[in-house]
């Protein structure tokens, strides 16, 4: 047996691993706003340069796809491989807002004492997260569970009266709009509400990213789970949070939700 070969391959199992954990997965439509009888392209991917593709996901890692129109979820059934996007299509020949959303398999990574700070920092983890790291007893130990949430919208036609953005999909972790994204502009806020299972997330770390910027602005959410940003200029954004918190299933310190919701502001 090749000792030095099956180090190197679990090494970079484990790097690839790692990086998937850390990098961005969003879901957007190549057009957010279409006309109806247009095919409605979206693209999956993971990265650290949003909205830049990346890393494509794998069909098997998906356990959930689907999109909801007026007010009918139905499963997105086309999904293409593409190198640097896992690429989904639907169509739809109304009016309205298709609202579309995946969810992927739960995976598990072991990080290092050192990959434990750069992971708080990245997702702006909570004082009681890294007191609780800071309590655990030697030898320590960091194996996570981790399971990603994408979101997104596409407007169809003419869409002036559909309010079905601000109805959750009913993913674990969420991020549900306080204002339509089609309606709003550069100069306004935009507030979004933070879902745990259905029910408002307090003081839960959201963020939102511009594409292209190298960094994004954190938001503490309030008592109603609420955070709001001001929008400064016209553009793809990219929301995200995570839910980082100790675990109580044997063989497991930590268990966490990755989510991400994106939007189009036009000038």
């Amino acid at each position: 047996m090749n000792h030095r070969r099956v180090f190197l391959t679990s090494a970079l199992i484990f790097i690839v691993t790692l990086a998937a954990a850390g990098h961005d997965t969003w879901l957007m439509p190549r057009r957010t706003f279409v006309k109806r009888h247009s095919k409605m392209l979206l693209d999956l991917t993971s990265g650290m340069s949003f909205p830049l593709l990346d890393t494509s996901i794998k069909k098997d890692r998906i356990d959930v796809a689907r999109c909801r129109f007026k007010g009918k979820v139905d499963d997105i059934a086309s999904r293409m491989s593409a190198p640097n996007s896992l690429l989904l299509e639907e169509s739809f020949n109304e009016a309205g807002i298709a609202t579309c959303w995946v969810e992927l398999k739960p995976r598990q990574l072991e990080l290092t004492e050192k990959q434990v700070e750069e992971y708080f920092e990245e997702i702006d983890a909570s004082s009681s997260v890294r007191q609780s790291w800071a309590n655990m007893k030697a030898p320590k130990r960091w194996r996570e569970i981790y399971v990603k949430h994408a979101k997104t919208f596409s407007y169809i036609g003419d869409t002036e009266k559909d309010q079905s953005w601000s109805e959750p999909v009913g993913m674990s972790l969420e991020i549900v709009p306080g204002k339509n994204p089609a309606t709003i502009k550069p100069g306004a806020e935009f507030p979004v509400k933070i879902l745990k299972d259905g029910a408002p997330l307090a003081n839960f770390p959201v963020s939102i990213v511009l594409g292209g910027a190298p960094h994004g602005e954190f938001q503490a959410t309030d008592s109603e789970g609420i955070a709001t940003f001001k929008i400064m200029s016209a553009g793809k954004y990219l929301l995200r949070g995570t839910n980082l918190r100790p675990s109580t299933k044997p063989d497991l310190e930590w268990e966490s939700d990755f989510t991400t919701l994106t939007i189009q502001v036009r000038k």
